[in-house]
């Protein structure tokens, strides 16, 4: 059985958030190029759940990657539901998420994506 194709892709955190990810500010990851679509959603009642289809990886992906494979501690700081908390800017190769689509940005081989906190106590 063949590997699955990858990508990677770097990652790094900053304004504190590196500390929820047991100090490490940069990540390079390779993950897959295709993943499965949430199948977590029920479908309407008496109809047939759709057809399970590969799409291609995206930062909500990558988001829940982060969280269950390199999040050490307090999830809440980083994650509400299926995005990111407000108050975390992210940065898709020095462009703001918003400008790229959000968690529907596909990932490209050799992406940077930043995320940073901009939420300090005082």
């Amino acid at each position: 059985m063949s590997t699955p194709p990858t990508l990677t892709i770097n990652v790094e955190f900053g304004g504190g958030l590196e500390l929820l990810f047991a100090n490490q500010r940069k990540y390079q990851l390779s993950i897959p190029v295709l993943i499965p679509p949430d199948t977590t959603a029920t479908p309407p009642s008496g109809s047939a759940p759709p057809p399970i289809l590969s799409k291609p990886a995206d930062i909500t992906f990558l988001i829940r990657y982060l969280k269950e494979n390199h999040l050490k501690e307090r999830p809440e700081l980083f994650v509400e539901g299926e995005t990111v908390r407000p108050g975390i800017l992210v940065l898709v190769n020095d462009t703001d998420w918003e400008l790229e689509g959000e968690g529907d940005y596909a990932l490209k081989e050799g992406d940077e994506i930043v995320f940073i906190s901009t939420l300090h106590g005082g």
